[in-house]
């Protein structure tokens, strides 16, 4: 097992890394941009090294620092958390080339995942079944023969990166050629590169999305599935397990597809694999993320399991204690994603926060590196808590849910809460009715105001 392991990320995510590593008895680096220095995942490490200035660029993203801030310590290994170096093959390949363990999967992974165009080829190749879509386009007057090929709606989609960034619904072929530039341009400005592709448009899916673990030993398992569906601008906004959608045969049968594509590539580490659900409950291959994700918990809540642990022992080289493809999901779990935030235009609402109490009781779980008189700095992601909870069914975690978010008090900022409470009233939420256009409909029928 390691003895020192540098967190390369801020805010909640590198203070669960934190308390995953003091449980394993690993002792722990952390980095911090300047406007992270009164930060709880700085005061809770047992080292702490400031990387540079507030903009990401120059700190969280500045590979060469975090190297130094490794090698200066003595850290043998890296956890990326989610976000920022996550994802990066270069990153990846910079701390093999120097001898410290990247807690993720092999860069050649990462790099065929982390292509959305290359990894929906691979996953078609290997039995997951994908929508109809194209490869990367060179020009408008491509994407227009491939439109009418593939038929309207289409989405455009940016090849690199998620986030909903880059993306663009196509609904005629007049509107193709100015929401292709689009496209083309936030995918540059986000991700570095420009390319895009185009993909058949599901009106009103469901996003589903499987959770898998792969250790060096060729054992891939994976963990159920979360429902990701109730999301704003591509963003999700609350998670569960299990989906409403699944039952054990299709979830057997989909999962075990999903093992057997991913030891073909030789995945190790967490990763998730998403999906689109159709009406009639087919499911097609997104993407996959090649990281833990945000919604981890809500899977560690229905497993037993600790997602994180388990990344750091699989990265030591220990096998995953798991026998056969999966593990049963016991109970239902829902997770809502605070964010410093409007509740209704969703604009970034940085500053102090003057109030701050967590909810607790029975099944209740807070992820959070917010406390009173931090401050939410505006350079960052909005997320500021991840409020989980576990009932014995959807019903009482639904209930669970309700009473935490009304017992959760941010003072100070606007925050998601307001939102998130008239979803967990919503008698179509409760009922389990509802797609990727639920939080629009919402909102034009005044209930995130």
């Amino acid at each position: 097992m390691f003895g020192k392991i540098l967190i390369a990320n801020r805010g909640e995510i590198a203070l669960r890394v934190i308390c995953a590593c003091k449980e394993l008895g690993i002792r722990t680096v952390a980095v911090y941009s300047e406007a992270d220095r009164d930060s709880l995942h700085v005061r809770f490490a047992d080292e702490a090294v400031c990387i540079g200035p507030a903009r990401s660029s120059e700190s969280y993203l500045n590979v060469a620092a975090i190297i130094s801030a490794a090698e200066i310590t003595g850290a043998e290994a890296i956890h990326p958390g989610y976000g920022f170096l996550a994802e990066n093959p270069k990153f990846a390949e910079v701390c093999e080339t120097c001898k410290l363990t990247f807690i993720g999967p092999k860069p050649d992974v990462i790099r065929l995942m982390g292509d959305k165009n290359l990894a929906r080829k691979r996953m078609a190749e290997l039995g997951l079944p994908v929508l109809p879509g194209t490869e990367i386009l060179a020009s408008e007057e491509e994407a227009l023969e491939a439109a009418a090929r593939i038929g309207y709606p289409v989405m455009v989609k940016a090849a690199a990166g998620g986030g909903g960034k880059g993306m663009r619904i196509v609904n005629s072929a007049d509107e193709l050629p100015k929401l292709f530039r689009m496209a083309q341009k936030e995918a540059e400005a986000a991700f570095g590169s420009s390319d895009v592709y185009l993909e058949k448009y599901v009106a009103s899916p469901r996003h589903i999305e499987f959770q898998v673990m792969g250790d060096h030993h060729g054992k891939v398992v994976h963990l159920g599935e979360r429902e990701c569906t109730i999301q704003r601008r591509h963003q999700k906004l609350l998670e569960e397990s299990p989906s409403t959608q699944m039952d054990d045969k299709l979830r057997q049968e989909v999962g075990g597809k999903v093992v057997r594509a991913l030891m073909e590539v030789g995945y190790t580490n967490a990763g998730t694999v998403e999906f689109l659900m159709d009406e009639n409950r087919n499911l097609y291959f997104l993407e996959m993320n090649t990281r833990i994700q945000v919604e981890h918990p809500v899977t560690e809540m229905v497993t037993g399991l600790d997602l994180v642990k388990m990344q750091i022992q699989v990265a030591a080289g220990q096998p995953l204690e798991i026998t056969g493809e999966t593990v049963p999901l016991r109970g239902h779990a829902i997770e809502c994603r605070i964010c410093a935030e409007d509740p209704v235009t969703f604009a970034p609402s940085a500053g102090k926060i003057s109030g701050f109490h967590v909810p607790g009781g029975t099944g209740v779980r807070v992820d959070t590196a917010a406390y009173a008189e931090s401050i939410i700095p505006p350079y960052y992601d909005s997320l500021i808590a991840k409020l989980v909870v576990h009932g014995k069914d959807r019903a009482e975690a639904v209930q669970r849910m309700a009473r935490a978010l009304e017992m959760f008090i941010v003072e100070g900022i606007s925050t998601s809460i307001p939102l998130q409470e008239k979803v967990l009233a919503d008698a179509d939420f409760r009922a389990g009715r509802f797609d990727t256009q639920f939080l629009k409909r919402f909102s034009r029928n005044g209930a995130g105001g």
